[in-house]
């Protein structure tokens, strides 16, 4: 599953056809959590909810570009977190 983007110790990784809706991975250690785009909301996992709120910052900054990389199924590395 390629990376997508890095912060604050936050892995964020793609997968396709996992859940039948656009989503992206978020890895925090031995945390992991799953969001779906188009609400944000994190439908599976268990990230601390500290880390939940910084993910969902970093994609209402990027969801444009997250959706178009569900839509292409074309990888990029997005910037984290300023």
């Amino acid at each position: 599953m390629p990376v997508i983007a890095r912060f604050y110790g936050i892995t964020v990784k793609m997968y396709f056809r996992e859940h039948g809706v656009p989503d992206f991975h978020a890895v925090y250690g031995e945390f992991s959590g799953v969001f779906e785009v188009s609400t944000l909301e994190m439908i599976e996992g268990d990230l601390p909810v500290r880390a939940q709120r910084l993910v969902r910052d970093w994609a209402e900054r990027y969801r444009d570009e997250l959706v178009r990389m569900w839509q292409t199924q074309e990888y990029r590395l997005l910037p984290g977190v300023d």
